[in-house]
This record gives structure tokens, sequence and C-alpha cells, in this order.
């Protein structure tokens, strides 16, 4: 038996979405656009900007698919994109790596995390290729490849100014050495994230840019020439070419969604949406309120409707008096407070009953809210809110 509360991962809306990361890294290339207006995700710009010709010959594409796939599974995405043609998907542990091979995927799979202190079995067990982030991490990978006696293939992580992970740009000469004399470890390719790459005003994002291939050069010089180079996520692909060198690590954009305050010419389709239906209808008098708090007291007769999903299904508590839901393609606002299982809407004046279907995120008869509008809503972002729909919402895939 399903709740009435569910998510709807279109599948086919993310292999399209890779298809069209896929043709616009090949093809002409459009500069950032204005931001869209409010309401979307970002998924396409009326207008295409002027552009220059890419190479015949682009970049590969790492499929994000960490913190299971940003809410939309990482079993089914990580299928859907491995048949719709990523050359590496990418996860932020072993334990998701693994889950991913136990679901039958077959393609390369890059772990992001640290793994100075973990269980490292699992890198060799089921064909993982790991980051080497830290001097840590290098000896523990280069003991645990001795002692499987084998040579392990991983990727190298500079850290160029995010000071998050990775071996510090400017600190290789003292670093590098031991990783380069490593027997047992083979570097495949080296790369860098950027802080800053949806901050179109910010100079932070050029300097990692220049920091990160002098790096490289230094990594050369210091015995390390790992054949491919990455760098790019969702928000520097789309701010920079010149950044996109041998591969780029899409996420947010593979779900369908153009990171805030970016848009975009390219044509994507949202893949998750969260439905509902009315359990309950009620009738407020004045002077009434509604929620715990009773924060929303009413100065005239109105409607609620009772809708069964909150704080534990993901929804965030300030969108009540923020956001809204999709009751017969009108928008009812959010009213009350967001409980742990229920939320309220006003309904006043509108037709409607129990059992009626809600889209919290979504299309309904030709209205649409979207989670970069929800997020902007209540001052947050949209993978906030993607990786935060709740496990006991079931995914229904189509």
């Amino acid at each position: 038996m399903i709740r009435p509360t569910v998510a709807r991962v279109d599948l086919q809306a993310i292999e399209s979405n890779l298809r069209a990361i896929a043709a616009f890294l090949l093809g002409p290339r459009s500069p950032v656009a204005p931001p869209p207006p409010p309401g979307g995700d970002g998924e396409a710009s009326p207008e295409p900007a002027p552009h220059s010709t890419r190479a015949a010959a682009g970049p590969r594409i790492i499929g994000v698919v960490k913190a299971n796939a940003y809410g939309h599974g990482a079993r089914e995405v990580g299928l859907a994109l491995e048949r719709a043609g990523a050359a590496v998907l990418a996860c932020a542990d072993i334990e998701e790596g693994i889950a991913l091979r136990d679901a039958g995927v077959r393609a390369p799979i890059l772990v992001f995390g640290a793994l100075g202190i973990s269980d490292l079995d699992g890198l060799f067990t089921h064909t993982l290729t790991p980051t080497i982030s830290t001097p840590s991490a290098a000896a523990a990978l280069q003991q645990a490849a001795a002692r499987h006696a084998t040579v392990l293939r991983c990727h190298l992580k500079i850290d160029t100014g995010m000071n998050r992970l990775g071996f510090r740009h400017d600190n290789l000469a003292r670093t590098i050495p031991e990783v380069a004399s490593s027997r047992n470890l083979a570097i495949d390719a080296v790369y860098t994230h950027f802080a800053t790459a949806d901050d179109p005003d910010g100079d932070m994002f050029a300097v990692q840019r220049e920091r990160f291939e002098r790096a490289c050069a230094e990594v050369s010089a210091l015995g390390i020439r790992p054949a491919s180079r990455h760098a790019a996520n969702s928000a520097a692909l789309l701010r920079d070419e010149r950044v996109w060198y041998d591969f780029v690590r899409p996420g947010l954009l593979l779900y369908g969604i153009v990171p805030p305050p970016l848009a975009s010419t390219l044509r994507l389709r949202p893949a998750l949406s969260l439905h509902s239906r009315i359990v309950h209808v009620k009738g407020m008098r004045p002077g009434e309120g509604t929620g715990y708090g009773l924060k929303t007291v009413v100065d005239r007769p109105a409607t609620i409707a009772v809708v069964p999903a909150g704080y534990a299904d993901g929804l965030d508590r300030r969108l009540a008096g923020a956001g809204a839901m999709l009751v017969r393609g009108r928008r009812a606002p959010i009213v009350g407070s967001v409980c742990m299982d229920m939320t309220t809407i006003d309904v006043t004046g509108m037709d409607v009953y129990p059992g009626d279907e809600v889209v919290i995120v979504g299309e309904q008869d030709g209205a649409s809210i979207g989670m970069r509008e929800m997020s902007a809503a209540i001052g947050t972002i949209p993978y906030e809110l993607l990786c935060r729909v709740g496990t006991r919402i079931e995914r229904l895939y189509d």
C-alpha cells in the first residue's frame, strides 16, 4: 500500500538531461543567460546568446549521484545515467559506491569523499576509484593496495581555495612526492572543486582556475602525469568552457534544475515531482487560528485543507506563510505550521474535497511550482530540498 504522499521520478527526463548536456559540450556554447523569471527551475532561456565553437570531441560526463542521487534514488538513477552514456558515476563514499554496484552499475565509479579512516576493502571488492585528497589517505590507500597485491587506480584532488578536501595548491612540493613514489597507486586524473562557481560577480572562480592549472603543471613536474583533468560542477560547466577539461561533473543539471541564480539555454526537464492528496477539509470562523502556535488567524470565514506531508517528509517548516501547493491547477498558500506529518493549505473559495490531488512540487493543469521557487521562498538552495525528500516517501519511477 502506497502512502498518499509520493515522489514521482522521471528517469527519461534524467536521460534526456544528460544528452542535452552532452550536446551542449559538443556543439556551439551559449554563455550563462540572465536569471529566469520567478517560478521556474531555470530550465530554458528564450533567446540563445552569442556563442563560440567547441572542438568536435568534447569532455566526457561524470554523473554525480551522491546523496541518493540528490534524493531521486541512486540505484535507479545510476542505471539510467549509465544507459544514457555517462562515462563515470560519482558518489560520496564507499558505501554509496557499493550500493551502485549491487544495483548492477558497471560503469566506473569515482568516490569523492575522504578515505583516511574508512574501511577500504570495498574499493577492491567492488572496483571503485577513490579520491586521494590528503597525505593520510594516500598512505592508507598505498598500504591497502599493497595488501591486496594490486595497483589501485585513483584520482588526485587539489585544494585551490575552497579549504575543504584536497592537497593545498601551494604546498605540493612537500606533499606530492610521497604520492608519486607510491608503487601501488596509479593516478588517472587530477581535479579540483570550485567554491563560487554559482557567483557570477565574484573573483575567486578565476583565481581557482588559474591555481588549478599551475598545480597541474607542478604535479606533472613532481612525477605524476595523469591522463585527465576535471573541475566543472553544474554551475562551472555553464559559466566557462575553459574549465571543462577532459570531464565535467554535473549534478543538479542532470535532475533538470539550473543552479541559482544562473540560467541557461539548455533544454532540461525537472525529474522529480511531489504529490499528495487532501485528507480533510475544514471551515474556520473569524478569529480562529490553525496549527501549532495558531500563527495563522483569519479575519473572515476561511476553508483549509489538510495534506498528509510534513517536515518528517522533508518539507521545510519555513514554508508556512511563504510557500504554496497546487490544487485543481490553483495555488493554495501554506498556512498555520508545517507539522511533522501534516501541512494545512488555504483553499478558501475553491471547490475541493478529500481525495483531490495536491502537487507540492511539479505541474498541474498548466500551473507549476519548482524547487528553485520553493527554495528561494525560504532562503535556501534546491540541493538541500531535493536531498531532504524523506525516506518514507515512496519513489515511483516513470
